[in-house]
Formats: C-alpha cells, structure tokens, sequence
C-alpha cells in the first residue's frame, strides 16, 4: 500500500483502493505507454472503502503498450495499474471526462515522469503526486543530515521540518481543492486536507485556546463530503478519514461512538451503496474491537439496523440472523450489566454429584431426568453468584488442562493474596468449565487455591454461553452489586480497575 498523508513523525506516500461498480454508458480506453516495462500482463484494479479489486486485465503488453477497454462507462474513482507481481506500479483518476485516457511514465519513477496527453485535470493529479514525493524527499533529507545530532537537537530539527512541511501540504492542498472545486479531483482533495482553523484565538492564560482549535476541527472535519453519492467510497482517502475520525477527532467511549455512528448513518440514503458499506464497516469494526467495554456498539448496530429490517439488502439472511444472535449474547455481559447469576456445584461438594451419576450421564435427557429426581439435594447444593458478598467480585473460567490457565491462575492467586493484605473485601469465584472432577480437585490441592472453587457439576448453566467463553482463561471484575466493571481482562489489570470501583464508592457517600 503506497501512503500519501504526511504523519506527525515522518511524510508518507499513502493510497488505499477499493471496488468500484459500473454503468452502462458509452464505455472506456485506457492506453498507457510505460518506458522500462517488461511486464507481461497487467490489471486495472478499482477501489471501494479499504479493498481492491481488479476490474479489467490486459493479457499482452507489447513495447510498455498497455491498454485496458470496455463497453461500460467506468465509475469516477481512483485507479491503479497493477504489474504481473501485484504491485502498484502507478495510480490516476477517471471521471466523466477521462474515460478515454493516454498516459505516459516510467516504470522505475513514475511518480516523477507521469503525463497525461488529453487530460488537464489527471496533469494537476500527477503534479500533486510530484509535489507530496518531493516533501517526503525533503523530510528523508532532514533525517540523514542530522544523524550526527544529539537527541534533543535532533528532535528540534525533525519538529520544525515537519511543521513546515505540514504547513506548505495544507497550503498546497487548500490551493488544488479550490481550483479544482466541482470536480472529482476536488472532492478527492478536500476529502485528503485537514480542515484547521487558522486564526487561533487566546484563552483565558493567555496560551493559544486549544479547544476552540479541537471544536473547530470537528465541526468542519466533513465539510464539503456528499454522503449521498458513493463515489466518495472511491476516494482513497475516504476509509482512511473515517477511521480517523473514530481513531482520534471523538471522544473514544462507546456512547460516544454510538452518538457519531448513528449521525453519519443518517447522512446517505437508507439502502444506498454508501449506506451498506458504512453499515458494514461499523458493524465488522465493532463486532471484534480491541477495547474493553466496545462491544456496546456492536449491540446497539443489531438492536437498531439489524432487528429493525435496515440491514436487509446489506446482509444475507442467515449472516444478519448470525449477528443478531451474537448480539443478545453480548447484551447481558455489557460492561454496566448486572452480571448473569450462576449457580454452581461446590469442589468440595463434588462426590455428592458423582453419586447421583452426573458424570456418568451421556445425554441431555439423562442430566434432565437426574436434575428432577435430584432437585431438593441439588437445589441445597447451589452455591450463587449472586450470594457471595464482597466489595469486589473477582469470576474466573478456566481449565486445569490450558497451558495459558497454568502460567495464569497462579498469578492471580498471588495477586489476591496481595490484596487481602491490602485489607481490600475481595473474593474471587473460581469456575472450571470442564467436568473432570479429579483433575479439578488435585489441582485446587497442590496449587491451595484458597478460594471459592465451583463448578457446573448439574449441567444447569451451560457457562460457556452464557458468559461467551470461548477460549480461557477470563476474568470479568464485579463491584458488591455484581456490576461488571471490567472483563477479559490480565490479572495485573486488576489493581487499578479495583482502585477505580473505590472511588466510585468514595464518590456515591
């Protein structure tokens, strides 16, 4: 992937591709003439969000003499020539006007040799191309030159070279988007530069107002964008400036998130291209998220466009069933969620169950039947979640047999002792997910896992789905309501998350 944007740290050359669909029109010719091409084959690749795909392929390339045709008019975008080795060999723009393109370069610089012969605005195209690899060879200079610096100096040297160069791309960039206002290289460069205000008032120290700065960079991050027109999706900078948006520009809390989610939903046509693909970004991107607690958005994507009938069209039925699914699981364990009950079996109660033939059961109607025949016993066995006093709550699921539970538990262990002699209320509720008693019980022995050791010995809460294990160890951290306050988290996450219930508590005196 070949980066255009210039980063706080060093000027990158960056582009994404992505798909584009076609209409039938009066169709495309694009002739490329390419010195120093031995190539043998080369596609034509079209973009849409953050993918590629190839378009159109020529099969035989004579002299550097590439052509691509078709009888369908080629959707506005960027493109690419791709080489027979899959990798970019150089990128232009189609719309309305060019689809009758004839381009010439240089396979080993074309970033310096491009032209177009019909075309004036793919000229100011490549001329951007031009000017962003000069900043870039600008700023690689500036490294080399101040290897032999100190530290400090070095730093200085590399900040002022950045901003001005910051400064000359915003200019230059402001400059082409207002020539080329109205056309798609206009829309692609007002999608590219950064929207800054540029007359900084003071606050009240006396300093530049920095949030006059932040408020003014988010309410105009997308002016000029039409949400209606999917042609944006084919700006490669379009999925780059989302993710941005998201990444860094709002709040990163998922209420927050959920806010701007639903506002840029309202921006395209309900069922338009854009609308899919921002349904589908949102949805896939906050579906796995990284961050503890993101989950949240994902439920509020299949409560508000999948269980409402908007993501039909965008989905097939069986993956929106899928999500739906994956969602209500989700629901009850969202961070702030009263945690799900459990009524679990004692270790040390296990020989009970072991005679009323629980492990020997092979089918769900035998566990069913021995639940009934058993239910007063069984019933007097439960030991509750819920139950279990303590400031702070610490669940576990693990299995004797993982090799990351065997580095784990011991650590957490260790850590709770800790925090009894820190004198915190702090029990931790130990659930073994599988059912080989023995195993179980040696391991509680040899390791003297002082704690509440328990275990699904009735088969009556299916654990796994109900707290979505699918791979141990987890820990989820619960206040003395049996709130999660935090989950899937590492043993030395804990401290601090117990700090914070504290001053919750502190603070709701």
């Amino acid at each position: 992937m070949r980066n255009w944007l210039f980063e706080k740290t060093a000027i990158l050359l960056f582009f994404c591709f992505f798909p584009l669909f076609c209409n039938a029109q009066s169709g495309y010719n694009i002739a490329i003439e390419m010195k120093n091409c031995n190539d043998t084959i080369a596609y034509l690749t079209f973009y849409q969000m953050d993918k590629t795909y190839i378009k159109d392929t020529c099969h035989k390339i004579k002299n550097g003499k590439i052509i691509f045709k078709g009888k369908e008019k080629l959707e506005n975008g960027i493109y690419s020539l791709v080489n027979q080795n899959k990798s970019i060999a150089f990128d232009f723009f189609v719309d309305e006007n060019t689809q009758n393109l004839k381009l010439k370069g240089d396979s080993t610089n074309f970033r310096r040799e491009a032209t177009a012969e019909n075309a004036v605005q793919e000229n100011d195209f490549f001329q951007y191309i031009k000017f962003l690899t000069a900043q870039n060879e600008k700023f690689i200079n500036t490294k080399n030159q101040i290897k032999g610096l100190s530290k400090t100096d070095s730093i200085a040297k590399l900040t002022e070279m950045q901003k001005e160069l910051e400064l000359s791309i915003q200019e230059y960039e402001s400059q082409a988007a207002e020539k080329n206002k109205g056309s798609y290289l206009g829309d692609f460069l007002n999608l590219k530069r950064e929207k800054i205000l540029k007359d900084i008032p003071k606050a009240s120290n006396g300093r530049p107002d920095s949030l006059k700065v932040y408020q003014y960079y988010k309410t105009h991050y997308w002016d000029g964008v039409d949400f209606k027109d999917a042609v944006i999706t084919r700006n490669p900078f379009f999925s780059t400036k989302l993710k941005k948006y998201f990444d860094t520009v709002i709040y990163k809390n998922p209420d927050s998130v959920i806010v701007e989610v639903d506002r840029i939903m309202r921006k395209p046509d309900q069922g338009s291209l854009l609308y899919k693909l921002l349904l589908a970004h949102f949805t896939a991107t906050y579906e796995n998220y990284s961050i503890m607690g993101f989950e949240k958005v994902f439920v509020h994507m299949s409560d508000n466009y999948f269980k409402t009938g908007k993501a039909v069209g965008t989905y097939e039925d069986d993956v929106i069933e899928r999500i739906i699914k994956r969602s209500d699981k989700l629901k009850p364990l969202l961070i702030g969620s009263l945690a799900p009950n459990l009524f679990m079996i004692k270790a040390s109660d296990r020989d009970k169950m072991v005679k009323m033939g629980f492990e020997n059961a092979k089918t769900s109607a035998e566990v069913t039947e021995l639940y009934y025949n058993n239910a007063d016993q069984i019933n007097a066995l439960f030991y509750k979640l819920h139950d279990v006093v303590a400031d702070f709550l610490i669940v576990v699921f693990w299995d004797v047999d993982c090799g990351h539970c065997q580095k784990e538990i011991p650590k957490l262990l260790e850590e709770y002792h800790n925090l009894q002699k820190e004198n915190k209320d702090v029990k931790v509720f130990s659930v073994y997910t599988q059912q080989e008693g023995d195993k179980y019980l040696k391991y509680i022995d040899e390791h003297k896992l002082d704690w509440i050791n328990v275990y699904d010995g009735s088969f009556f809460n299916n654990v796994t789905e109900k707290y979505d294990i699918y791979s141990t160890p987890v820990i989820y951290v619960l206040d003395k309501n049996k709130i999660i306050k935090a989950k899937r988290i590492g043993e030395e996450q804990i401290k601090p998350i117990i700090k914070d219930i504290e001053a919750e508590y502190k603070k709701a005196k």
